[in-house]
């Protein structure tokens, strides 16, 4: 079925197209959130939400992007709300921590680094992660599609609404602060 079909029988509330759309795509959202927010479990239930959205939206669907390009910037919108939230939380579950008395867990929630070698590329993970939670949002962004979702310039450059050459800047800039960023934990870890 084309795209344009599947659009129409969507809008129609036909569920057998909309049981294709879930299976045609829901990799691709799993994965775009999961590139945002590492985390599987949160990025399965962003991938739901992304599709309950579309359900319940699709009659606003102009086609002026393709589907899939709709379905990343809902995606990305979902992720970049997680994190925002999940930012929230964990601010306030230090400061009540802290008011607490826990001013060990504080510090340990903060960065605890555990010298156990079964323990390392996990703190590698977590390095890298930290590093890429810290780059401003379009950056990350680009970074993620162009990473975790393989995409071409020409697409992020659509998806994202920008010029080819600003995915070229966003994407060298967020490879230049990554290597800042995990330059020195490199560095510290070896000592």
């Amino acid at each position: 079925m084309i795209e344009k079909e599947l659009v129409e029988q969507l809008k129609s509330g036909n569920e057998t197209a909309f049981r294709q759309l879930v299976e045609t795509y829901q990799s691709m959202v799993v994965n775009t959130a999961m590139g945002m927010i590492h985390n599987q479990t949160d990025a399965e239930d962003i991938a739901q939400d992304v599709f309950i959205q579309v359900y319940h939206s699709i009659s606003d669907f102009r086609n002026e992007s393709s589907l899939k390009t709709w379905l990343y910037r809902i995606t990305i919108t979902r992720s970049l709300n997680a994190i925002r939230a999940n930012k929230r939380r964990k601010f306030f579950s230090r400061i009540e921590d802290f008011f607490q008395g826990k001013k060990e867990e504080v510090q340990e929630k903060a960065g605890f680094v555990n010298p156990d070698k079964a323990l390392e590329e996990k703190d590698h993970a977590n390095a890298i992660r930290a590093a890429l939670d810290s780059l401003p949002e379009n950056q990350k962004i680009a970074f993620a599609l162009s990473k975790y979702e393989e995409l071409s310039y020409a697409e992020i450059a659509d998806l994202m609404q920008i010029s080819k050459s600003s995915v070229e800047s966003l994407l060298f800039r967020a490879k230049s602060n990554l290597q800042k960023k995990l330059i020195g934990y490199y560095k510290n870890f070896k000592k």
